[in-house]
């Protein structure tokens, strides 16, 4: 499978976006000229090498009337409540000027469309105003135009099957917009990081901006380590600031070793010294209503050398709440540890199949380089069952 993997440990910006994307192409002076070509009115972009902490990378720049705009990198969001003292476009304006001047395929028209009302409804709640009140600086407007028509028109070349990204840096302290200083991340950017995993790290300023945040949120299927996969090309897309830490996006594209995913999950777990085998099985069927995904116990020795039992249960964090009720309402515990955790985890299916035998169900499951099938243990007993012979036979009889 085909798989992009994005590194967002600096942070993520829609220029430095575009140009890591940009080194994973095979023609990227091609690009740029069929970019210039695009239909952007007045707007001209180019690609120049940049080095950061000695790594060579490329920086994406975008001239609005013959002047190169910075605020699109680690700079603040371009959307604003209505104000007269500059010149403005409504979200009906951009799809206008996309659908009416762009020459792009129409899904890359609906993807820039998409990612722009992803930014107009994050505005909208920031300002809590409607979004049909939200209005755009015009020269920002077209910086942001071309770095997210780059984004898309790119990904559509590489068409990947999965992207995938690790947690993104936001950055702290404040950042100075036109509506004053506001924390960091920006409240629109924060709006548009639910449900991603990010964190602030040790680099004051803004380090995502809202443009790079809903790329990320359209795009990115979703958020894990590096998944195992054999990295064709590398790219690295810089942005303007420096950092003691390769101020960069980095790209890696390659194909991953199955169709296998992974997942964040929570990992609860008690010790008990005071309850029967009969109540703690009890108490994991309980767990497992509760919502968990997996159940399990270990036998532990305890202080004082007490033998004991350590329960412990994975959940996402949805049902986290529910699941901590159940422990402490079904076990004799007077505490719960709490873990995060990744969670690998094999592509699964589940067919019937017509044997000698009847009917069989058949689970396989594949991914990061490994293919299963094994019969529905339920199947095999029945068949067992009735011919009088071993679950071990029944599972040969099966396999030939």
């Amino acid at each position: 499978m085909k798989t992009l993997y994005l590194d967002l440990s600096m942070g993520a910006a829609g220029d430095m976006l575009a140009a890591a994307l940009l080194e994973l192409t095979a023609e990227p002076d091609a690009f740029i000229r069929e970019m210039n070509d695009f239909g952007l009115p007045g707007v001209t972009v180019g690609c120049e090498r940049s080095f950061k902490c000695g790594i060579g990378g490329t920086h994406f720049s975008v001239q609005v009337g013959g002047a190169e705009e910075h605020s699109h990198d680690h700079g603040c969001g371009h959307a604003h409540a209505h104000d007269h003292d500059h010149a403005h476009r409504g979200l009906a304006d951009i799809e206008h000027i996309v659908r009416g001047h762009l020459s792009a395929p129409e899904k890359v028209k609906e993807d820039i469309i998409n990612v722009y009302k992803l930014i107009a409804e994050a505005e909208s709640a920031a300002h809590k105003v409607p979004v049909t009140e939200i209005h755009f600086h015009e020269v920002g407007t077209m910086d942001a135009i071309a770095d997210i028509a780059a984004v898309c028109l790119l990904l559509a070349r590489l068409a990947p099957d999965e992207i995938v990204a690790s947690p993104v840096r936001v950055g702290s302290g404040s950042v100075c917009c036109a509506h004053g200083i506001l924390p960091v991340p920006a409240p629109a950017t924060a709006y548009l990081l639910r449900g991603i995993p990010a964190f602030a790290g040790d680099y004051s300023g803004e380090m995502c901006t809202p443009t790079g945040a809903a790329l990320i949120k359209y795009f990115v299927d979703r958020f894990a380590p590096l998944p195992l996969m054999r990295v064709e090309a590398t790219g690295y897309g810089m942005g303007q600031k420096d950092f003691p830490a390769a101020n960069c996006v980095r790209a890696m594209i390659g194909e991953s070793a199955g169709s296998g995913s992974s997942e964040q999950v929570l990992e609860l777990s008690c010790n008990v010294d005071d309850m029967t085998a009969e109540e703690i099985g009890f108490a994991m069927e309980m767990i497992f209503d509760a919502g968990a995904r997996d159940v399990y116990a270990v036998p532990v020795l305890m202080k004082k050398s007490r033998p004991g039992t350590m329960i412990c249960a994975l959940c996402d964090e949805a049902s986290r709440e529910a699941v901590v009720a159940a422990f402490f309402k079904h076990t004799q515990t007077l505490g719960l540890r709490q873990s995060a955790a990744v969670r690998y985890v094999l592509d699964r299916s589940l067919q019937s199949e017509e044997t000698a035998a009847g009917a069989v169900r058949v689970k396989e499951s594949a991914g990061y380089g490994v293919r299963r099938r094994k019969c529905e243990y339920e199947d095999l007993a029945r068949i067992a069952r009735e011919k009088g012979i071993s679950l071990r036979e029944a599972r040969e009889l099966m396999e030939r």
